[in-house]
């Protein structure tokens, strides 16, 4: 089996009711954040069972990425998925590096929100669990010269929609590190991401944090009590979702 063979598995399942509705979901008109992108129609449960039959090489893999279809690139990312945890099973050290540098080639592939929140965790954030020092991917994903003038204290705003998910990509894979309760880089970048302006990071930021606390909330409440009042109203609704209403209406009220 190789990758035209999954594709054209995929588009005889296309349904165009259904993708019509998804293009909408995941603003694909001119001047959105998923503009272009091009789907077939097909929920995320049958992608899935689709590819379980299919082992794919890198090579193959990046012919998935590169497609113009959203559930293409999907099935890529779900496969290489798969060959991540295949390797974490054998041992293969190697094998998840070399999966990792391949799936940081490609973020520009990994270009609207599902893809990011359903494969970063597992492999970017899974790999830097027990590898601390190289962790420093992270922030540079969230900041860089491109992404971030001289002088400025915080991220601009991207340049492109790229870079949205590039930092997209940085905080969610925290989500890893929140499961062993490991919140420092999760809290470091999102105090970074303070002043991002796109409300999917707000979303995404405001989201890890509510995680951080259904662990501990003390480091939440920390957090909020030195940062609250400047948050953004959608990150500040994320984060406290969870927290006892008495403790929510404070902290919305004491923002600006």
């Amino acid at each position: 089996m190789n990758a035209q063979e999954l594709i054209s598995e995929l588009e005889a399942l296309a349904d165009k009711k259904q993708a019509s509705i998804l293009q909408g979901f995941f603003k694909t008109g001119k001047g959105e954040y998923g503009e272009g992108d091009v789907f077939l129609g097909i929920k995320v449960p049958i992608v899935r069972k689709t590819i379980n039959k299919y082992s794919l090489d890198l090579k193959e893999i990046q012919a998935l990425l590169e497609s113009k279809i959203h559930e293409v690139r999907q099935a890529g990312l779900f496969i290489l998925t798969k060959e991540y945890e295949n390797a974490k099973k054998d041992g293969s050290l190697k094998k998840q590096k070399e999966i990792v540098v391949f799936y940081l080639a490609n973020t520009k592939h990994i270009n609207n929100w599902d893809l990011v929140d359903l494969t970063a965790p597992k492999i970017l954030g899974d790999y830097l669990v027990d590898k601390k020092s190289e962790r420093n991917i992270l922030y540079e994903l969230a900041v860089s010269e491109k992404g971030l003038p001289s002088g400025a204290r915080c991220p601009s705003a991207p340049k492109s929609f790229g870079w949205l998910w590039e930092r997209r990509i940085a905080i969610i894979s925290t989500f890893a590190f929140i499961d062993e309760c490991d919140f420092d880089d999760t809290l470091r970048l999102a105090k970074l991401f303070l002043c991002e302006e796109h409300d999917l990071m707000h979303k995404a930021t405001g989201w890890v944090l509510r995680e951080v606390g259904k662990k501990d909330e003390k480091p939440l409440i920390d957090f909020l009590d030195k940062h609250g009042k400047v948050m953004p109203r959608t990150m500040l609704r994320y984060a406290i979702e969870q927290l006892d209403e008495k403790v929510r209406q404070h902290y919305l009220k004491s923002t600006k």
